[in-house]
């Protein structure tokens, strides 16, 4: 199980930045990105910003080759600032404002998502002539953020959709599906790959050759539970892949990676705010000064258990974990106990693991005026 890389706890011990504030080790987010395309070279990775927009990022990524999945206006603005193609972007956000979709195609952005009519004509009116590409609905059983019901349509409608944009001067160019962040189970591509080969046959007989196949990220960071290893991954989707679109001849597949290639390239620093004991006999509350509004929004519902390090050794005991602010929600652990040191105390730190993705781009603009989550990128920066 990978731990604190050499590069993040030299910065740490060295420079002692205040904290909250996450630190990335960039050369995990190349490292990372080399092996996703080793086990799975048959798919083109399009990065998700939202898992972390650092511009030292998307800088490392694109000199690596890999795209963008940008879900709005400024995550475009920041792709094309850091020098990244408008032809290396696809707009995945299936909710789109007029003005944006304008935007965005004024930018040269020609690749869009949709799962819906009304989004259909938007499309037509905003972007005419652009490459879209229709998302389903997914399973997300095995998946510790499910991605569910907001986003997607049943096949049958997707093919009604896929021939309207065809009318409206569109062009119809895949499907995409996406079965949930951090998906513990290789084998949920399998359903969703199997309907989107039934959309891509219905259209054909009606006259319409779809050239791509984006099957949406989910694949897993190291928390506190073992993951099957990405090499598995690949294995299991290349069969699927093989099975349901044979294994030549195959439209272009699509992959959207983001807490993959970022999660176990950060560390989250905390420190302990107070401590206390609210009667005799119950658990120790720690309180750290970042929480579920400073970049721990993933462990609403305890869903994202990450690992912890601390200066200090054995005893310990259970605790609950909570943050700085005045709110009853912003508790990060309960029904999970952490064991921490008996010896940790005010002042002290508390590291959370694989912290790299969905914490800095989930945390609070200020509210109860904590400030934003403060991010350092280490390592190669090229």
């Amino acid at each position: 199980m990978m731990g604190m890389s050499p590069r993040i706890s030299a910065f740490l011990e060295e420079e002692d930045p205040p904290t909250p504030c996450l630190v990335l080790d960039l050369s995990v987010v190349g490292r990372r990105y080399r092996e996703l395309r080793a086990a799975m070279p048959f798919a083109t990775p399009y990065y998700a910003v939202k898992a972390n927009p650092e511009p030292a990022v998307i800088r490392r990524l694109a000199a690596l080759g890999a795209r963008f999945d940008v879900a709005s206006p400024a995550e475009i603005e920041m792709c094309l600032e850091c020098g990244v193609p408008p032809q290396a972007l696809s707009y995945g956000n299936t909710v789109k404002k007029l003005a944006d979709i304008g935007r965005a195609y004024e930018a040269g952005v020609r690749m869009f998502a949709f799962d819906s009519t009304r989004e259909v004509e938007k499309l037509a009116l905003m972007a005419p002539g652009a490459q879209v590409f229709c998302r389903l609905l997914a399973g997300s059983a095995g998946a510790r953020w499910p991605l569910s019901d907001k986003f997607g349509c049943t096949p049958e409608l997707a093919v009604e959709l896929l021939q309207q944009a065809a009318k409206l001067d569109l062009t119809p160019y895949g499907v995409s599906f996406h079965v949930g962040s951090q998906q513990t189970d290789p084998h949920r591509w399998e359903s969703s790959i199997a309907t989107a080969a039934m959309v891509f046959t219905e259209l054909q007989a009606a006259g319409i050759e779809l050239e791509m196949l984006n099957i949406g990220g989910g694949y897993p960071a190291q928390y506190l539970e073992e993951v099957p290893p990405v090499s598995r991954y690949g294995e299991v989707i290349k069969a699927a892949l093989d099975r349901w679109f044979g294994g030549t001849d195959r439209p272009l597949i699509v992959s959207e990676p983001g807490r993959y290639l970022t999660a176990e390239a950060g560390v989250l620093r905390t420190q302990v705010v107070s401590v206390r004991r609210p009667c005799t006999g119950c658990d120790r509350w720690i309180y750290l000064d970042a929480g579920k509004f400073g970049g721990l929004a993933e462990t609403e519902g305890e869903a994202i258990r990450y690992r912890l390090a601390t200066g200090h050794g054995e005893p310990a005991n259970p605790v609950v974990l909570a943050g700085p602010t005045c709110d009853s929600v912003d508790v990060i652990s309960r029904q999970h106990k952490y064991s921490l040191p008996l010896a940790l105390d005010i002042g002290d730190t508390v590291d959370f693991l694989s912290a790299g993705a969905y914490t800095a781009s989930y945390s609070s603009v200020g509210f109860n005026g904590f400030p934003p989550l403060r991010t350092y990128c280490i390592g190669d920066q090229s």
